[in-house]
């Protein structure tokens, strides 16, 4: 690697879970590409996802020789999406899993052996199959396109934020209280197991454990890229940021459906939040400690760039706007747990794989991005 390649500043990508929320980091990504050469590599050496921004990770790492192409491809796939391809909305297969998981709940122990869950994505692994190739992961990295690809999951077992990462040969795995950094070659498993939403998606065995959604427990969502050396880091959020929210009187107890998009809110979209604070309370103090007195105390803390982009708009609030294009498979489904409104739905926004959803949060992510164009191109510089 020659000197002006490791004096280079690493910029980093995060990109956050949410199911089809993630649709919106298609349109930060394509507004960025504009912003570039035609023919340039992806400014971002060190790509982050869990959860769906793991697959949207994946497939952005995958071209990282030519970012403007790796950004059209994964646009054709999101603005194309539809329900059937991410999971089964056949009546036969929902009537299937919903039955085994009602017998293991009122049986007991049936699930033991057999992980229960809502909806079957089998068409989401072959859609996978299909487009992500594990071998060009390692080729990226020789060409120095790449230093590091990371996926987020967590193990039932173990109760551990895993990041699983391919990278170059000079990181090296590390340890925090329950999260683990493990280097490895990223495949289809490693992605489906970093996107199992628990209960609604089936968990994964990867090696010698079974993994669910990347957000469950992971309460430094940045980390992964600050270990893996990141200068700078280009977050991507999944829901508005309103500091003066009102407290408000509703008479009705919350349906079961509410519950759970309450729920996933609080498994998603909380802790990036904290760790964005977390990292610009240390940037703050690490901006009081000169160099000298830093080497000579043995403090390790760096100051990293930080740069957020999150929607301007409730994309809970625009998933029911877009409720009606639901399969009315998944319709029937929603309503019986109170999750299918035309007013908000947070759990629905999760589960709306469908064209018109899609299509509006890559817009909104899109013009989200334009706004930001003068602290992107800073953020890009060198």
């Amino acid at each position: 690697m020659s000197k002006n390649k490791k004096d280079k500043p690493k910029l980093a990508i995060v990109m956050t879970g949410g199911g089809a929320r993630a649709a919106y980091q298609i349109g930060v990504l394509k507004a960025i590409a504009e912003m570039l050469p035609s023919d340039a590599p992806s400014p971002f050496t060190i790509i982050c996802g869990t959860s769906a921004g793991a697959i949207n990770a994946a497939s952005l790492a995958a071209k990282s020789d030519h970012f403007k192409n790796s950004v059209r491809r994964m646009h054709n796939v999101w603005s194309n999406f539809t329900s059937e391809q991410v999971f089964r909305i056949d009546a036969f297969g929902i009537i299937k899993t919903v039955s085994h998981l009602l017998l293991a709940m009122i049986l007991g122990g049936l699930g033991k052996h057999s992980p229960i869950y809502i909806l079957d994505r089998t068409p989401l692994r072959k859609l996978l199959e299909k487009f992500i190739d594990s071998s060009v992961y390692q080729r990226a990295i020789e060409k120095e396109t790449l230093h590091a690809l990371s996926v987020n999951a967590t193990g039932y077992s173990s109760h551990q934020s895993v990041s699983f990462y391919h990278g170059h040969s000079s990181l090296k795995n590390w340890k925090r209280a329950q999260r683990i950094g493990f280097s490895t070659r990223i495949t289809v498993d490693h992605l489906m197991g970093s996107s199992a939403i628990p209960f609604l998606f089936a968990p994964v065995k990867i090696n010698r454990e079974y993994f669910s959604d990347g957000s469950i427990r992971q309460t430094a969502p940045i980390s992964p890229a600050v270990h893996l050396g990141a200068d700078r880091i280009l977050i991507i959020g999944n829901r508005q940021i309103d500091y003066e929210l009102e407290r408000v009187s509703d008479p009705k107890p919350p349906t079961l459906g509410e519950i759970a998009g309450h729920t996933l809110n609080s498994i998603f979209l909380d802790s990036l939040d904290a760790d964005i604070e977390r990292l610009q309370r240390i940037n703050k103090t690490v901006n009081l400690i000169d160099d000298q007195s830093r080497e000579q105390h043995g403090v390790t803390l760096r100051q990293i760039e930080v740069q957020v982009i999150s929607p301007s708009d409730d994309i809970g609030k625009m998933a029911a706007e877009h409720a009606h294009e639901l399969p009315r498979s998944i319709k029937i489904l929603l309503r019986s747990i109170g999750a299918y409104s035309k007013t908000d739905s947070s759990f629905m926004s999760y589960l709306l794989f469908e064209r018109g959803y899609c299509n509006a949060l890559i817009k909104l992510g899109y013009e989200d991005t334009l706004r930001e164009k003068e602290n992107i191109l800073h953020f890009l510089r060198d």
